[in-house]
């Protein structure tokens, strides 16, 4: 191989390197000193996102024997990927420093679960695919972990873990069955056999294909598939909650795209009823349930499994502007989560996890601009104008009414109206309940600043959302 072929996945490779030097100097710094390692690890961010810009390629190139793929979708996916980190971080830093938690495993896990999500997005095979999945669900078992002395913490990556096993074991079942009916584990290649020879598309492939799904399903927290998240969204610390509600949600749609629409899209009639019932369930019991729940990051999950619902049913159209929906909707659904659990790492302190919504009490009283940035992020969850959201499962239904199944549309602009009851208790209880707690803020200028930044963000893509479309249909194109 020459030098050139390499450059599809330079970023990967650089930040391979730099978590090996974070490693390195991290054993060698004391505890009190540990923020270096948060630090080191934000430069490496910074060099992988500037590797990430400087080899971003015109078309789309394919190397390593046609296991890797570099478009214009890994590089949107993965530069999100790489400051979802970056914020996720900046917003961890004193939280973790208050719980006596500041350690550089936190980073340097985090660290090998973005590794892990780019071999995913990148990949054009489907054991490339195998290997990110597996460097990225291993970091994730470990971090929920984090916290030894935990018992909580402990129960939920047990179950994370033992889940994950099964869906791991699933996806892979399905990818044997899969290479054993097309003779190839490459997405070009096993879509090139398929168009070749139509009457491969039998049940031997819908079985390997129904396993698929399942893994993917699992990823992504969709229902039925979907118990593990709400446990361990509450069961991790908040730091972790928001790190795996942002970035892996980037690598599972890339997991989804580029085995069902790159490998499997003449077969798209097969998989689009699975997708339809998986999507359906996730977008009513998610919202259903989500009204029950009194622990905001039990709330947070249950919705985010509602979320997942539009994604899929925006894929599940099997048009470029469903495609281009779903990555529009995943990309603004990453920023909003990460922004409200940012929130909820603002207000927790030493001893002190705000993950009740009561906890939110009178949260305009104690500070009426982040007061105003969570109503930014609750807003922009629950779909009102002009906030970001509202576009954003505009944009799905309209995709999916274009396909031809309005009811489908219906039944999602209902279920939004559902959702939208627990997003404005949480700011009913912001702006006329009473604080029952009146203690100062704990966090950094940085991280302050990094949160109004993210509510703002919030609104000013809602206001001018045409770029951002604009970009997720081209590379989508």
């Amino acid at each position: 191989m020459r030098v050139t072929d390499f450059m599809p996945a330079a970023p990967e490779m650089v930040l391979l390197g730099l978590i090996c030097a974070v490693l390195l100097i991290d054993l060698m710094v004391r505890d009190e000193n540990r923020v270096v390692t948060f630090w080191l690890s934000i430069a490496a961010l910074v060099v992988t996102a500037l590797t990430l810009l400087a080899t971003a390629p015109e078309g789309r190139l394919i190397t390593f024997d046609g296991s890797y793929v570099s478009d214009g979708l890994s590089q949107l996916l993965k530069l999100m990927s790489v400051g979802v980190v970056a914020v996720g971080f900046l917003y961890s830093r004193d939280y973790l420093k208050q719980n006596d938690l500041l350690r550089g495993e936190f980073f340097l896990l985090g660290l090998f679960g973005l590794l892990g999500i780019m071999v995913m997005i990148s990949a054009n095979s489907l054991l490339t695919m195998y290997l990110g999945l597996e460097t990225l669900s291993l970091s994730l078992y470990a971090l929920v972990a984090f916290e030894r002395n935990s018992a909580t913490a402990a129960e939920s990556a047990m179950k994370y873990f033992v889940l994950g096993a099964i869906a791991s074991g699933a996806l892979l079942y399905g990818i044997s069955w899969v290479y054993g009916i097309t003779g190839s584990i490459q997405f070009d290649e096993i879509a090139a056999v398929l168009q070749a020879r139509p009457e491969l598309n039998d049940v031997p492939l819908w079985f390997g294909l129904a396993f698929l799904i399942v893994g993917i399903a699992f990823k992504f927290g969709a229902v039925p598939f979907h118990m593990w998240l709400p446990d361990v969204y509450q069961g991790a610390r908040s730091p972790v909650t928001l790190y795996i509600a942002s970035a892996p949600k980037l690598a599972a749609l890339a997991l989804t795209l580029r085995i069902l629409v790159d490998g499997l899209g003449d077969i798209h009639a097969v998989w689009q009823g699975m997708l339809m019932v998986t999507g359906v369930l996730s977008l009513v019991i998610g919202n259903v349930v989500a009204i029950a729940q009194t622990n905001i990051k039990r709330m947070l999950g249950y919705s985010a499994i509602a979320h997942v619902g539009f994604i899929l049913l925006a894929i599940f159209t099997g048009s470029a502007e469903g495609y281009g929906a779903a990555v529009f909707y995943t990309v603004t659904y990453v920023i909003m989560a990460a922004g409200t659990f940012g929130m909820v790492i603002l207000l927790s302190r030493q001893g002190f996890e705000a993950d009740s919504i009561s906890d939110f009490k009178g949260l305009n009283a104690r500070s009426p601009w982040f007061a105003l940035m969570m109503l930014f992020f609750m807003f922009g969850l629950a779909g009102v104008p002009p906030w970001v959201g509202f576009f954003a499962k505009v944009n799905v239904i309209s995709a999916v009414v274009n396909a031809g199944f309005a009811g489908y549309a219906v039944l999602m602009v209902l279920a939004s109206v559902v959702g939208a009851f627990y997003y404005l208790r949480v700011i009913w209880y912001m702006y006329f309940d009473k604080p029952a707690d009146r203690s100062v803020f704990q966090a950094g200028r940085d991280t302050r600043f990094m949160l109004s930044l993210n509510g703002v963000a919030v609104l000013v893509l809602g206001i001018v959302p045409g770029w951002l479309l604009k970009l997720c249909l081209d590379v989508m194109g």
